[in-house]
């Protein structure tokens, strides 16, 4: 491993920074919406299940929460109205995940915004891993 010298570590400095910059975007997004940034992350991650096929081991999973802490959240998510229940089909003791048309169309705006920042952030970012290299 070669030693860091002081412009590395005014990059890494710079690229956390950026990447906070991007989460309290994110945070800010998401409450405006009435969420929090896990029940945005949470949403997001139901919607990009391949085959509709999120439960609350897929959003423990993707979120990197235990079992428990995401039932809890899904709970709360159930309780807000941004999402239903369903018995698998394959498996009557697990349930599926189906967001309502509430939360799709909360979804569909922040997605497109969280699209828009991330595209103004890429030059600045990509500058930074290449220099990072």
């Amino acid at each position: 491993m070669s030693q860091l010298e002081e412009a590395d570590y005014a990059l890494l400095a710079q690229f956390r920074h950026t990447l906070r910059q991007f989460l309290v975007f994110s945070e800010d997004k998401a409450a405006s919406f009435g969420l929090t940034p896990q029940q945005h992350q949470a949403l997001l991650a139901i919607r990009a299940a391949p085959d509709g096929g999120a439960t609350i081991g897929y959003v423990a999973e993707r979120l990197i929460l235990k079992p428990h802490s995401a039932s809890g959240l899904v709970d709360r998510l159930e309780t807000q109205g941004w999402l239903t229940r369903t018995p698998s089909p394959q498996d009557r003791r697990q349930a599926m995940l189906i967001l309502t048309n509430k939360a799709r169309e909360a979804l569909e705006g922040l997605s497109a915004t969280h699209r828009e920042e991330i595209r103004r952030l890429r030059p600045m970012l990509s500058d930074l891993l290449e220099r990072l290299g």
